[in-house]
């Protein structure tokens, strides 16, 4: 199966296999664990057309294992390694809600707010201002705002406008409020312009300031670094004609703030970190438990089962931003990324507090990251003990 369904540079990256796969250093499980874990490591990415993949598997609050595995640039066969950067996509939309509940939490506004108030000079085009939309629409993808992408090449002649003015044209709702689930990377670049609105300062120095920098994330930026940009992965996607891997081309967007962020697998697991203890990475408060409460409980009966139509079960739905399902007596959470010729995952077990990030150079795998996800979870889950409920 193997050798039919695989091409030549799917063969280069299979070599590199479990040679960047560092050591662990907590657990007594995590040996055999990760000896379990590789060959469906390996499936994934021979199946999904992946050339590379970071990965790392958290506990508590800490970092329990990470492992690369394929080529970050199959021309120049240069090995993934934990630190290789990749972009995380629309995982970024998780950290922007805990940056922005930072703000309401502080006193700026209310979650059923109607946005329009906070934004002037900005209007909604075709907004019902009987029927407004709400920060708790734009959390939640019920906002009736599109989808929206509005890419540019890196290395084009033309860029994304100024945030601004991209949502001056281009605000306008193609439903009422809660007609619909429509996933919308539109809402969340408004999101990044209302945290510059209440936050009085601009959006990325905010989010450097209050989630970078707060999670130790030394390796995400919106835009690379010149020390990232020597460990950047080279993004491919599936030429359609031959089904060979190809360079995709690098773009920006309209709505980077949505998602159009670099980093990597350890910097992920940081802010697993955060979400899996309450909001507290390393006695830093970034959100509280009662915020992060709200972060992971579905918002709307109306819209529930699998979330995307591929992840979770028939009571998961979305939270506020966060994915979120109750499996038995315990809270999964979940969000993927994807931007042409990268895709991300992020999982975790609240309970539990084990999680998962993974971050990949291979377009459209979302199958198979949620399905490799889920088999590191369903490794970790007995090896780790519930927490205990809260006592009064």
């Amino acid at each position: 199966m193997f050798v039919r369904t695989s091409y030549l540079i799917l063969l280069l990256f299979v070599a590199a296999l479990s040679a960047s796969a560092q050591v662990p250093v907590l657990g007594t499980h995590v040996e055999q664990l990760v000896a379990e874990l590789e060959p469906l490591i390996e499936q994934a990415m021979i199946e999904g057309q992946i050339p590379s993949l970071t990965i790392a598997l958290v506990e508590g609050d800490a970092i329990l294992w990470t492992g690369a595995y394929g080529y970050s640039n199959l021309w120049a066969r240069t090995p993934a390694v934990p630190s290789t950067v990749y972009l995380i996509g629309s995982t970024f939309k998780t950290m922007s809600t805990a940056a922005l509940l930072q703000l309401r939490d502080a006193g700026s506004f209310s979650l059923d707010d109607p946005v329009r108030t906070y934004i002037d000079p900005l209007v909604i085009a075709g907004e019902d201002l009987k029927n407004p939309v709400t920060f708790r629409h734009l959390l939640t993808h019920t906002s009736g705002l599109p989808v929206a992408f509005d890419g540019y090449p890196v290395w084009g002649d033309t860029s994304p406008p100024a945030l601004e003015a991209y949502l001056a044209e281009a605000l306008a709702v193609e439903a009422g409020p809660l007609a619909r689930v429509e996933y919308s990377n539109l809402a969340f670049a408004l999101v990044g312009y209302l945290i510059e609105k209440q936050a009085r300062m601009p959006y990325r120095e905010y989010m450097q300031t209050h989630i970078f920098n707060a999670l130790d994330m030394t390796g995400t930026a919106f835009s690379p670094t010149p020390e990232m940009l020597e460990r950047l992965a080279i993004p491919y996607e599936i030429d359609e004609e031959s089904r060979r891997l190809v360079p995709a081309t690098p773009l920006k967007a309209s709505v980077w703030p949505a998602g159009i962020v670099y980093g990597t697998v350890i910097d992920q697991a940081h802010w697993l970190i955060a979400n899996l203890n309450d909001g507290v990475y390393k006695g830093r408060h970034i959100v509280s438990k009662a915020t992060l409460d709200e972060m992971m409980t579905r918002q709307y009966e109306a819209f529930k089962g699998p979330v995307a139509e591929l992840w979770g079960s028939e009571e998961a739905g979305y939270g506020l931003a966060w994915w979120t399902d109750r499996r038995g007596d315990e809270t999964y959470f979940a969000h993927s990324g994807s931007v042409p010729g990268y895709t991300a995952f992020l999982q975790g077990n609240r309970d539990r507090r084990i999680g998962v990030a993974i971050l990949t150079n291979g377009h459209r795998a979302h199958p198979h990251l949620i399905r490799l996800a889920d088999e590191a979870m369903g490794m970790l889950h007995p090896l780790a003990t519930p927490e205990p409920p809260d006592t009064p």
